[in-house]
């Protein structure tokens, strides 16, 4: 199976995020013997898969394109267009068999393409993108275009036609089923994490017990990361533990920059320790050494779609979680104890953040042992991409015997 790969994010080295999934996807096709192309913004394959003769890279130029780029809301609108025409040049040489697109953005090309070309489209949902876009400022995204936007996004799999639909998470499934979108061509994957670049210590759990107290936070750190909830958590804390320190790695980004003059301007500058962007390869050795993981996720359409992937992660290391309620995550992670959601309140996740510090290290580790080996057993990259495979060789197999791409 010759099988085209969209996104508008670079394929390698991934720059975080979703973006993440695309190489173990591309390794899980390729283990089962079937050519890639991936069509992304100028980018590269790993030396390792490129070598295997079965992975090529079809790089976009027009612009530069990355999550921190100048006029990224413009250049993200643009790229579907753009990346029509790419496609198209390649596939008049040589003619996918099934298109994958990932994110909201390549979806939007894989559907026209999909007309062009006749052949089964997979659309690999990662997030509900516009629905982030609820916690922006106003004057960024005034509501009657969001709502536009919102609808548009979830009307992309039932207006195209798309053959099969992969969502990160169940609620995210149901908003598209309620479009009225096929049950049964969606699959939640959910969202996975290396188990070799995350492995569990468990005297490294025991001795976070001992450590000075950091509350870490991870992401790309946008609007819906650090809000409100997230400065009334540092604000509780710090009243009642000031020595505490929270660790922020991620980049330099208007939002974080925001957050942290609101942060001072309270007083909590002291408390604040800013790492910068880290890659991928780095961060377990940086979240290892951290207390508490920390999701304080303002309340929106998209985070409750969303499966965060820092959840996954804190797990994977054993660390508590203080998270505020995200339905895609605690319908998944409700039998979890090593994780705990609170209401969408800054004082009421502060006091979770609290109470994980006061945990006996005797009680904690246990947990840190159970919920890393759940994770690795259910999450691993291997798993997850698994999944997404199956349900793309179903939608080639059942197109095939129907005689056309629908």
């Amino acid at each position: 199976m010759r099988v085209a790969l969209l996104t508008h994010e670079p394929f390698y080295p991934p720059s975080g995020g979703g973006s993440a999934e695309a190489l173990y996807l591309v390794r899980e096709l390729v283990r089962r013997g079937h050519g890639v192309t991936v069509f992304a913004p100028a980018s590269e394959a790993p030396a390792g898969l490129a070598a295997t003769g079965r992975v090529r890279v079809e790089p976009f130029t027009a612009w530069h394109m990355s999550r921190r780029t100048r006029l990224r809301t413009v250049k993200y609108l643009l790229y579907p267009g753009a990346l029509v025409q790419l496609v198209g040049r390649v596939a008049a040489r040589e003619r996918p068999d099934v298109l994958v697109a990932q994110h909201a953005i390549a979806c939007v090309a894989a559907g026209h393409l999909k007309r062009r070309l006749r052949v089964p489209v997979v659309m690999n949902f990662l997030d509900h993108l516009t629905g982030f876009m609820e916690t922006w400022p106003v004057w960024l995204m005034p509501p009657p275009l969001l709502t536009l936007l919102k609808r548009y996004e979830l009307s992309l799999p039932r207006r195209f036609g798309a053959d099969a639909v992969l969502t990160v998470s169940e609620p995210l499934a149901e908003k598209f089923a309620a479009t009225g979108y096929p049950r049964e061509r969606l699959r939640p994957i959910f969202y996975g994490y290396d188990a070799e670049r995350f492995p569990f210590n468990p005297a490294q759990a025991a001795a976070r017990a001992e450590a000075a107290p950091v509350v870490v936070m991870h992401g790309s750190f946008d609007h819906h990361h650090l809000g409100p909830i997230a400065l009334d958590t540092l604000a509780h804390v710090h009243r009642a533990r000031p020595e505490v320190v929270f660790e922020f790695i991620g980049p330099d980004t208007p939002a974080w920059r925001r957050f942290a003059r609101r942060a001072a301007a309270r007083g909590l500058a002291s408390v604040l320790r800013h790492t910068g962007f880290v890659p991928y390869e780095a961060l377990a050795e940086r979240l290892g050494a951290a207390t508490v993981g920390l999701v304080p996720y303002e309340e929106s359409a998209g985070t409750h779609c969303a499966f965060v992937a820092k959840v996954v992660e804190y797990l994977a290391l054993g660390l508590p979680v203080a998270c505020t309620a995200l339905e895609g995550l605690r319908r998944y992670f409700a039998a979890e104890p090593l994780i705990r959601f609170t209401a969408f309140d800054g004082a009421a996740l502060g006091a979770v953040v609290l109470a994980w510090l006061a945990e006996p290290a005797a009680a904690r580790v246990p947990l840190a042992a159970q919920a890393a080996r759940r994770v690795r057993e259910e999450l691993d990259w291997r798993v997850v991409c698994g999944r997404a495979a199956d349900a793309i060789e179903i939608a080639h197999q059942r197109a095939a015997a129907t005689g056309a791409g629908s």
